[in-house]
């Protein structure tokens, strides 16, 4: 069952990324769908420094994530990664989840196109560049909403409990300072798709 406008619009976003565990995010291009479960999440608020629109910064770049929760926020990391994010909470209040890596559940031969050659299988999606180039999710899509049929985001039953969640802070935002050691980063355990 696709998620719901008010799943997105709600005002807890630490709260939103660990429920985003265990759901399905999809694509359909060209006839042609993709979908993964999700194994790794971050939570961004405009009250943290890791967060693009800290203390209510608007750009071209992160106007999105002002806007009512729901939408694709995707943006280009060193000039070569695209990430996708799902925004949440209401109109003026930027914040958002990345998402950081998926287990493949549907259209793994078209996954491996788009990745090419890799030695390991499970590096495939186990990273936030990884599963946008695998998922085909670029720029384009940034803005759209997730209730549509580029790119949305499904329930599909699988429950996952706190038992099997790992809490720790988030990867890469150093220059964060102290919030970077925030535990917003949510990763199902001991699942193999988990980034490195």
């Amino acid at each position: 069952m696709r998620l719901t406008q008010e799943f997105y619009e709600r005002d807890n976003v630490v709260k939103i990324a660990r429920e985003l565990l265990g759901k399905v995010l999809y694509t359909q291009q060209n006839g042609i769908p993709t979908a993964g479960m999700i194994v790794e999440t971050e939570a961004y608020s405009w009250k943290e420094r890791g967060c693009h629109a800290y203390e209510g910064r608007k750009t071209a770049r992160n106007a999105i994530m002002f806007e009512t929760g729901g939408s694709a926020y995707v943006y280009l990391c060193y000039g070569m990664h695209h990430l996708f994010n799902v925004t949440t909470n209401q109109a003026g209040t930027a914040e958002a989840v990345l998402v950081r890596a998926l287990e493949p559940t549907v259209g793994l031969p078209e996954m491996q196109i788009r990745r090419g050659a890799l030695k390991n299988l499970f590096h495939l999606t186990s990273g936030p560049g990884k599963l946008t180039r695998a998922m085909g999710i670029d720029r384009k899509l940034n803005g759209k909403s997730l209730l549509e049929h580029e790119v949305w985001l499904e329930d599909s039953g699988e429950r996952i409990t706190p038992a099997r969640i790992e809490v720790s802070p988030r990867i890469g935002i150093d220059y964060a300072g102290e919030d970077a050691r925030l535990p917003w980063r949510f990763t199902i355990k001991g699942n193999r798709w988990v980034s490195k």
